[in-house]
């Protein structure tokens, strides 16, 4: 075969796999000499705290990656280049030192990302050296998927109607690096394939190890085969948070340690089957592509309303504001629902899907908070924090992006609690104070009567809080703030 570049760099980023790889087996069918790098991005993990999950899950992924082409090739010293430092300035180091001819790797769509890869595009040029990107952690991106009008879709239901009526065996095809695993080349001279530890990065070791979600792509298959096997429930169990109904590859998807392309093929073929667990479960990876193209297409979502009227809302502001909010975050409203999901989120840098719901209308319209703290916070605190998802989730409760829920619908935190939670398992899981209640007042605290607090050891306003907000007062007021926006 005929390849374009003699010497090649393949830069691993959001895809910490070898199996079905888009960007490592392009770069392989165009290189006659590959290596193969990552770089621990100093411009992202200086601003991070010194403990936290995602640096540990990444570490641990990149040992695996770093073992798993050393098994690749048949020849001795070839492994994974690893630095620490501005990635701009790390490739241009490895392509001037390893002369190679061009630099790969998959599209990243998040505007940090874009802005870096703009960077390195323009020095790798200056030095005559070409960076090729491709298409790996969606189905459909940017303007694949368009309207008859070829505009970008705001709607979800057209979008996924679109979606299915496109996606073909070629766009779910499995990219083998294996037979073109010859052109992986030995470390030159000098070079280590070693990987930082933690502490070496500057970091500490979390609670990772207990949360059962396995790194490297590894634990990616795992915890999908651990799925797969519950796939044709998922429409009956995914929204109980005390019940394991969801796949919990979240992390794995942010980071690549799975392959959409797998994951989208055994919902398609399953769907096909007759599985409609498998058919719901597909229609949330389609959600996972629309979000990535709105954040593409819309840029201006990342900072601000997709409905751009809704940045009209006045929210609460100052000290009062800040205490909510405190109060939301440490898990102190007096909601045990969604007292217990921030719990979770806090304990363990996961929230189950439909407590995001519950927690973040919470914040919004219960609290009158804007709704772009919550979802700093959550960018903090998720290990599978992606930015289109998240911020697509958000505006979604708020009201102001792309097929919310309509504005003076507002989630009733004991309803939702009385029915996503009807035996309290989740609430007692993370809330052990509220344990002894009876069930029927486990959702409601404040209704029990003295004796029955006395009886479950609860006194409100000391070991669990009395309300932060009493509901229905503040549904009143969520309705006249986003008044503003009724027309």
């Amino acid at each position: 075969m005929n390849k374009p570049f003699d010497t090649g760099l393949m830069w691993f980023r959001r895809d910490l796999r070898l199996h079905d790889n888009a960007a490592l087996c392009l770069a392989l069918l165009s290189c006659r000499k590959l290596y193969c790098c990552f770089v621990f991005d100093t411009e992202i993990l200086d601003d991070l705290p010194r403990a936290d999950r995602r640096v540990e899950f990444i570490q641990e992924s990149v040992c695996e990656l770093a073992a798993a082409l050393r098994q690749l090739s048949t020849r001795s010293h070839v492994t994974l280049l690893v630095r620490r430092g501005v990635a701009v300035e790390e490739i241009m180091a490895l392509a001037n030192s390893l002369h190679v001819q061009a630099v790969f790797a998959a599209h990243d769509y998040e505007p940090q990302a874009v802005t870096r890869d703009a960077r390195v595009r323009g020095r790798l040029a200056q030095a005559g050296v070409a960076l090729r990107t491709c298409k790996d952690h969606v189905i459909f991106e940017g303007r694949e998927l368009l309207t008859q009008a070829g505009t970008p879709y705001g709607v979800f239901t057209p979008y996924k109607n679109k979606w299915l009526a496109t996606v073909k065996a070629q766009h779910l095809q499995i990219h083998d690096a294996i037979p073109l695993a010859g052109a992986l080349a030995p470390l030159p001279g000098g070079s280590t394939g070693s990987v930082p530890t933690l502490t070496e990065l500057g970091f500490e070791n979390t609670n990772l190890s207990g949360l059962r979600i396995g790194s490297g792509a590894s634990g990616g298959q795992q915890l999908f085969q651990d799925f797969v096997a519950r796939l044709d429930h998922y429409h009956e169990t995914r929204d109980f948070p005390a019940i394991k109904g969801p796949s919990y590859l979240g992390v794995h998807l942010r980071f690549g340690t799975v392959s959409i392309r797998q994951l989208a093929a055994v919902a398609l073929k399953r769907q096909s089957e007759g599985s409609r667990g498998a058919g719901v479960w597909l229609g949330e990876l389609i959600w996972r592509d629309f979000y990535f193209s709105i954040l593409t297409n819309f840029p201006h979502v990342a900072t601000g309303a997709f409905k751009r009227e809704y940045n009209a809302i006045v929210w609460e502001h100052g000290k009062h504001a800040q205490s909510l909010f405190a109060a939301w975050c440490q898990g102190r409203t007096g909601y045990p629902l969604v007292d217990a999901a921030m719990m979770q989120i806090n304990q363990t840098g996961y929230m189950h899907n439909r407590l995001r719901m519950v927690a973040a209308s919470f914040l919004v319209k219960d609290l009158g908070i804007d709704w772009r703290w919550g979802e700093a916070y959550f960018a903090r605190q998720l290990n599978d924090f992606d930015l289109s998802a998240n911020n697509g989730g958000w505006q979604w409760v708020s009201s102001s992006g792309c097929d919310a829920q309509p504005w003076f619908r507002i989630f009733n935190p004991v309803s939702q609690s009385e029915k996503f939670d009807a035996d309290g398992k989740f609430i007692r899981r993370y809330l052990p104070q509220l344990a002894l209640l009876p069930t029927k007042l486990l959702h409601a605290p404040w209704s029990a009567s003295p004796e029955q607090l006395h009886a479950a050891g609860v006194v409100l306003g000391k070991n669990y809080p009395l309300p932060i907000v009493l509901h229905a007062e503040a549904r009143a007021r969520t309705l006249e703030r986003y008044a503003v926006v009724k027309s």
